[in-house]
Formats: structure tokens, sequence, C-alpha cells
């Protein structure tokens, strides 16, 4: 017991000083502390500021302007011109921007894309999703009224129609045409990141529980020629799928499923059951009956992999903690779990043997690995 009451001790000695004016002035001017204080404070700036970043992304989504800039650099004249701006506001969005890192300037009145606005054109999958976030920004207009309502009747919610139905089966095809090709352009970079941490082709069948519109699937056969599909997801969800497995010349070698994963059983037969950004969309009973069901399915030798965001995570990968505990709050049910909270469930509905899978990306995926 006298642990944490010296911690709380020390964490109020601490706080009484850092908040103590002079104590920040002499931090500021002492040479050995200078560093820390700059940092630190460049750190609270960067949270008071963070919304209007967030805005600028955006804007740079919705006008086009790293699209534009993506075959070369072009002047603020041409600039403006492209993004419907004038030129006063072409020049400060542009200045923004380059502070950034989104664009540089490449001469005299000439950009080019920054480091980060490279990248950023060559994630399709990120700049959907950062289109989609007017939903999300209109949620958080109101922070607070978000944290206080019971039940959520924001636009979010409205966009991810099933967390707040009360019979997903019973959507129709329009109802989750958005959110299915959201989730489909941002799978590709999810399913190379889990792909390379697990070796797919030991495996005869693989069902993707939730596979939405079969982008998982489409990965893992060019990963494994051999490998039997199964997509088990809503039947208006499904509808689509056929359409874009048969695209991609799949159709023939997958077996889709209609069904609601929360209240349906799963059909036995793969080897491999994958949930992939499914379990933190839903509360921990959700979770523990679908989590069930997949044990049921799986035959003795069977593994599942779960794999999303977490939290608890380190504080540079906090993204878990952050943005997604907003993120499904606003959406309307679930919650970013620990891998220890994951790993308790998986246990409790009967998978002996639960283990973490290193990943390219842990602040955005990490990957568990579970067997009988």
């Amino acid at each position: 017991m006298s642990e944490p009451r010296w911690r709380d001790r020390w964490v109020a000695f601490r706080n009484r000083w850092l908040s103590d004016p002079r104590f920040q002035r002499w931090a500021a001017d002492f040479p050995l502390t200078q560093a820390i204080v700059r940092r630190r404070t460049r750190g609270l700036f960067d949270l008071v500021s963070g919304f209007v970043y967030s805005q600028t992304l955006a804007a740079c989504i919705r006008l086009r302007l790293l699209e534009h800039l993506s075959p070369g650099p072009l002047s603020t004249v041409d600039l403006a011109e492209k993004t419907g701006l004038s030129l006063d506001a072409a020049e400060r969005l542009l200045g923004v921007c380059a502070a950034l890192e989104l664009v540089e300037r490449a001469g005299a009145a000439r950009w080019a894309l920054g480091v980060q606005g490279a990248a950023l054109t060559g994630n399709a999958g990120l700049a959907q999703m950062i289109a989609h976030h007017e939903h999300l920004y209109a949620d958080l207009a109101d922070t607070v009224g978000l944290l206080r309502r019971e039940a959520a009747r924001g636009e979010l919610a409205a966009y991810w129609p099933y967390a707040t139905a009360a019979e997903p089966r019973d959507e129709a095809g329009d109802d989750v045409q958005d959110y299915s090709a959201l989730m489909a352009a941002t799978q590709p970079t999810v399913a190379a990141d889990l792909l390379d941490a697990y070796p797919i082709n030991r495996h005869r069948r693989v069902m993707d529980v939730g596979g939405g519109l079969g982008a998982f699937l489409s990965a893992a056969a060019a990963r494994a020629p051999k490998l039997e599909l199964v997509l088990f997801d809503l039947p208006a969800v499904t509808e689509e799928a056929r359409k874009n497995l048969d695209r991609a010349g799949l159709l023939a070698r997958t077996r889709i499923v209609d069904g609601d994963f929360l209240n349906d059983p799963l059909p036995p037969g793969a080897d491999l059951i994958t949930l992939i950004r499914i379990l933190h969309d839903h509360d921990d009973a959700g979770v523990s009956r679908l989590l069930r069901a997949a044990r049921v399915a799986l035959p003795d030798d069977g593994v599942l992999v779960v794999a999303e965001p977490m939290s608890g995570s380190p504080k540079a990968d906090r993204v878990g903690d952050v943005y997604f505990a907003f993120y499904l709050l606003a959406m309307g049910r679930g919650r970013a779990r620990t891998p220890v909270e994951i790993s308790e469930l998986l246990k409790g509905a009967g998978f002996r043997r639960v283990r973490q899978l290193p990943t390219r990306t842990p602040f955005l995926l990490r990957a568990i690995l579970a067997q009988p």
C-alpha cells in the first residue's frame, strides 16, 4: 500500500513545480534543462494546434492539392486556379502545408510534394480515410456533448449503420456501400502487414469473418495460390463482394456465406479464421460470442488471428489510446482493447495458446494468434 502513496506524493510534488511560472522560466534558461523544456513546449503547442493540422490535411484532400502536384511542381498561380482558391488563399494554404511537410518550395512561387505529401499520395486508402473524417469532425465539434450522450446519434454513427442497427442483417446494399468501399480501400496496407507477419500458405482454407468486399482474401490468394477462401459477412455486403471477387478471378475459388457474425454460427471447415479490424467495433459481450463461435468452427489444430489497432501501446504509438477512443465513441459502439484484454477474452472463449505477432506498424495494427 505504501508504493501508491509515495507515487502520489511524487506526482503532486512534480506537478507543483511544473505549474510554477518561476520554475518554468528558470528551466527554460538553465542550459541542462533548456532542450527538455523546448521539446515539451513544442509538444504542448502541437496539442493546441492539432485540430488545425487535421483540418489542413482535410482541405488538401478536398481540394485535391496533393493530387495536382503528383505529376510535378506547379506555380502558386496554377494551384490557385486548379483548387478554385484566390491567390492569397492558395499562398496561405501552401505555406501551412510546407510547415507540415505536405508540400515544399521548388523555386520562386513554385511548389512540389513534400515528404509527407508524397507518402500520402502513395496510399489511396489513407486519403479516403481522411476524406470521410468530415463525419468525425462534425461529431467532435461538441466533444463534451459526445461524451455525455448515452446513444450515438451523430454523423459517424450514420456512416457506419451496422454499429447501431437492431438487425444488421437487414441493412440494404445502399446502407453499407460507403463504409464497405472505405474498408476495401484501406485494407491492402493492413493485409500486407499481416501477411508479412504470418505465413498464411501453411493453411489449407482461410475464412475471413466480416470480410467485406474481399480485399484481404484477394491479398491472401496472391500469397498462397492453393489456399481455399471463405468470406463471411452480412448479405448486403456479400452481394457486392461476389462482384469484386468475380472481377479478380477468385469467385470460383471462394465460398461466400451470408450471416451476422454476432448472432449466427460460423461455418466449419477452415483451419484458419481471421478477424481483421472487427473486435474493436463491438462490446465485450458481442466479442465473446464471436470468439466462442470461432472456437466452435475451428478444428483442434486450427488457428485464429485477430488483427486490429490496440490500446496500451507506448506513448510514441498512441493512436489506439487517442484516435480510436473517440472514433469508436462517435461511431456508437466498441473500444480499442489492450493485447492483454483481448487475450483474456480469447482464453474465456476456449483458446488456450495465445501469443502476439510482431507487425510492421504496431501503432496501426497489432496481431494476436490463438490456438485451441
